[in-house]
This record gives structure tokens, sequence and C-alpha cells, in this order.
């Protein structure tokens, strides 16, 4: 019996990390399917390992790359994570979608037993190529913002309240600043950030890692400083008001740490630091910025400074396998 399936092929661990970034770097994506997440996590964790396919047609047109972190529990079964991936490439078809998960988990160089689970980073859909795939879990929702629109019309796309705050903050003579990438440079607002979780009792990517992170940026960059982060902040005085900084990857820019004082909440200066983050981004040619994880139960108010900001809500399709 003959199929239909599209004929692809999978390179495993082979594609040099060069071409595998500069591919990847065409397109956005989510930093965990960047190739310095994967360094960053596996540089510290013996007990981690990574994964990598680069998915190709046969004229070698990319469909897919797909970075798996790989644990190992029980000591016996190997579990390999691909979050917020595959990242997919030009005019990929749901059906070559199907058949790249096809093959991702049947082909999947690990011993068994084993376990090949997928977040995509996008919503479900017939789009998704998802048939035939069981969710295990629901999906995350974030805040994306289109940073290909005009300024005007990115300020246009705010909530009017929001808008106004960016207004009243740039009345009031806040200047935001944009500092070195150094670590030495940024720790001040590393260190706000670890009091705010401890306070507040959330979690994210572990801050202890921003600067592996960097690290790996600078040297994929060939020692460009400023490649992998970017740190904006703002003074009252001489005091620091608010800080915020973002991971660069690839098309994209996710928003990582930020903090702010009494002083600075009350100037707007988050809204303010945001904006001037907006428009550098897209002079860099970033195409979309991620704010992040969206919780309007636990975290009504971080939720709600997100939302107004013009960017739309992502609702992720859950996890896979």
């Amino acid at each position: 019996m003959t199929t239909n399936r599209p004929l692809l092929h999978i390179e495993w661990n082979s594609v040099p990390w060069e071409l595998y970034d500069q591919e990847l770097s065409k397109r956005p994506h989510a930093y965990q399917q960047d190739w310095a997440y994967a360094a960053t996590l596996t540089t510290p964790n013996k007990s981690v390992d990574m994964v990598t396919a680069y998915v190709t047609r046969k004229d070698g047109s990319v469909v897919a790359q797909a970075l798996f972190m790989v644990r190992r529990f029980a000591m016996i079964v190997r579990v390999a994570v691909c979050s917020y991936g595959p990242v997919w490439g030009d005019d990929v078809t749901p059906e070559e979608k199907i058949e790249t998960y096809r093959r991702l988990r049947k082909d999947i160089p690990l011993g068994w037993p084993r376990l090949a689970i997928f977040t995509p980073d996008e919503a479900e859909g017939p789009a998704a190529g998802l048939k035939g795939m069981s969710r295990v879990m629901t999906g995350d929702a974030t805040v994306l913002i289109d940073l290909t629109k005009s300024e005007e019309d990115l300020r246009a796309a705010m909530e009017p309240s929001w808008r106004n705050k960016v207004s009243k903050a740039e009345r009031s003579g806040l200047v935001v600043q944009k500092t070195g990438a150094k670590p030495a440079q940024y720790r001040w607002l590393l260190d706000a950030e670890a009091k705010q979780r401890q306070k507040r009792g959330y979690r994210a990517m572990p801050i202890e890692l921003t600067e592996l992170w960097q690290g790996h940026k600078v040297y994929v960059a060939k020692g460009d400083k400023n490649a992998g982060l970017v740190v904006y902040r703002v003074d009252s005085g001489r005091d620091p008001a608010a800080g915020m900084l973002f991971l660069i990857h690839g098309r994209r820019a996710t928003y990582h740490v930020g903090w702010t004082s009494e002083e600075g909440r009350k100037l707007s200066a988050h809204n303010l630091i945001l904006w001037q983050a907006m428009k550098d981004l897209k002079a860099r040619g970033i195409d979309e910025l991620d704010l992040g994880g969206v919780n309007t139960q636990s975290g009504a108010g971080i939720a709600r400074f997100k939302l107004e900001t013009g960017g739309q809500v992502l609702k992720r399709a859950g996890s896979y396998v």
C-alpha cells in the first residue's frame, strides 16, 4: 500500500552548531529552542543531555529544527522534551508537520524505553499538524507583540490607560538608559528579581542561568558582548527606579526579568521602559516580543499589565506524545 507522506530527511546531532544557529536566527522562536539554552542547562547539570534534529525536504529546504532536552527518570526511562518546538521553516504544510512529528517520535536516537514530548509554540488547530497525537497536558498562554508594525500602530494598539501611563512617564522627565551587557552591569537587577520572586512566591527560568546564557550567546556571536540580552534602567535621582532585562534569540525577544521600586511604580517607569524596548528591538530587526506567561488568577496585576500593551494572547496547544 502506498502513502502520500511527504519525503523528509532528518539529521540527528550532526549539523554544526554554526549552521543550526544561522538557520534558526532567520525566524522567531522560543528561547527554549535556542542552542544557548540547551548549553546553559547541560553545562552545570551532567544528568541532562540534548538532542537536535534538522529536518529538510528533498531539495534541501528546511522544514523544521527541533531541540530536545533529555532526562532519565527512575534510572530507566529517557524522557525527551521539545519545549515550544519544533521551529518550523518557511511555507510548511500541515501534512509536513504531521510527518515531522511522526518521524521525530519514531527515529529519535535514544534507547528504549523512551518518551518524546512536544509542547508546540502555536495554538491548537488543523494547521498545527498534531493529528494522530495525544494531548497529555493543557497549554499555557503568553502575550506576543508584533514588532513588524509601525511605531504609530504599536502605540495605537495599547489600551488607553496603558498609553496614558507612558505619556505620563514621558512628561515626568524619566530617562530610559540601555545599560551594558556585562554581568557586573546588570547583576543588581538579578539580585532585585531574586528578592522579588522569594517575596511573591513565583518561578521562572532560574536567574542564575542568565550569565551562562549570555556567555554562550557571546561565544556563538564570536565575542559580541551585546549578543543574547539587552537591559534597560530608569533612575530616580541617584537610585534605580526600575529595570528590565530581555533575552534575544533569533527574531524574537523574551521578557526575562523586571523590577520596580515604589517610586518607579508611581511614575509608571515600567510602562516607559517597555515602550522604549519595543522601539529599540524593532529597530534591531526583532519581529516579536514575548512578554511571558499570563496567569489571571495568581498574577492578575502582571497579566493585566501585559494584556493592556496591545499584544495578542497565544494560548498554546499543550503537551503531546
